[in-house]
């Protein structure tokens, strides 16, 4: 054997061995989310930010009335993570550091993105994923509705604790991309008197924008179900009905994480029912939604890039036809609705971007 062939074995067998260790990512991936999900649960971060400062194990565990050798457990995964940080006390102890990662996972106020894990790790969202597989073969149903009879939107007529779920995390999604969308691109709101989201759950995302921008008239529109639980807002009417039979007039239109939701030939009649809610000579469609890019991008793109792959896996775990769209798709979707022209602008450090739909 050369020193060549050598030196080429030696590669092959720490590839494999590299293998291996990935491997068991994949087959123990679930803990990171359940570990997450026990967190919020308990209000690990919650009762830390009150603290104000690091705090023992044993003071973690009085204040959460549990037994410290499991939550010792969970906290050395979430550290081992970089959800929390481990450090030493003023009275030289070792103990627990809140982390930008970790207030994401507040239940209290702010942008926390706790509601989300929490919608996306409970047991109607999980239990589709089973049926992937089936999913892509085209056998039968999509796969929530083969494991509860119902595609998600009538699941969460008929289930007002799944539907509180649902608006909670669009809630705490608009949290976080509404200001940074207002603050990237405040242009996009210029000139707009009246603006109706369709599709805008309990208000959340209208409310910030109305903040934000106080000369605009918002106007909510969602399903009667689910603006029936929506609060009271100066500046913002709450309007109940059906985005594929009408929308209501305004000079503009928002929709955000709406469209992902269906196939092409929903998508086209939803946007054809939003052109037609606005003035033909100055009115616009902005579309808050993904865009998958071709080729490899690098750095925090790439990593806003594998958001957007896994969040087009929940569409087909979760939906019938939903799916996040490339560049050649949403130009696909928005032509065929009859726009004549459209701008992408991206939101940094955002999933998704602002698309400008024209007339």
């Amino acid at each position: 054997m050369t020193e060549a062939t050598r030196d080429m074995k030696t590669l092959e067998e720490e590839e494999e061995a590299e293998v291996g260790i990935e491997m068991w990512k994949y087959i123990y991936g679930f803990a990171e989310m359940a570990a997450v999900k026990c967190g919020i649960e308990l209000g690990i971060a919650d009762v830390m930010e009150s603290h104000g400062g690091p705090i023992t194990l044993s003071a973690l565990s009085s204040s959460l009335g549990c037994p410290p050798s499991g939550l010792n457990r969970i906290m050395r995964f979430l550290v081992s993570r970089r959800i929390f940080k481990e450090v030493e006390t003023s009275q030289g102890d070792t103990g627990y550091q809140q982390t930008p990662m970790s207030r994401c996972l507040m239940t209290s106020g702010g942008d926390g993105m706790a509601a989300f894990v929490l919608l996306e790790s409970s047991p109607v969202m999980l239990a589709p994923w089973h049926g992937l597989s089936a999913r892509v073969l085209g056998k039968g149903n999509s796969t929530f509705e083969a494991a509860h009879g119902d595609d998600i939107w009538g699941y969460a007529a008929k289930n007002p604790d799944h539907s509180k779920l649902i608006n909670d995390a669009m809630a705490s999604n608009a949290r976080r991309v509404v200001p940074a969308m207002v603050n990237d691109c405040p242009e996009v709101f210029d000139g707009v008197s009246t603006l109706v989201d369709v599709g805008g759950g309990n208000g959340t995302a209208l409310r910030t924008l109305v903040k934000a921008c106080p000369w605009i008239r918002g106007i909510n529109f969602d399903l009667p179900h689910v603006v029936a639980t929506a609060p009271k807002c100066n500046d913002v009417e709450h309007v109940g009905g059906n985005m594929f039979d009408s929308v209501p007039k305004a000079d503009a239109v928002f929709i955000m994480k709406v469209l992902h939701d269906w196939g092409d030939e929903k998508c086209i009649k939803i946007l054809e029912k939003c052109r037609e809610a606005i003035p033909e000579d100055k009115g616009k469609v902005v579309i808050v939604e993904a865009v998958i890019e071709d080729g490899d991008p690098q750095g925090d793109d790439q990593k806003l890039k594998d958001v957007k792959l896994m969040v087009d896996m929940v569409m087909m775990a979760h939906t019938t036809t939903g799916k996040e769209r490339t560049f050649k798709e949403w130009d696909y979707v928005l032509l065929n609705a009859g726009f004549s022209r459209y701008t992408i602008k991206p939101i940094r450090n955002i999933v998704q971007s602002i698309i400008e739909a024209y007339p």
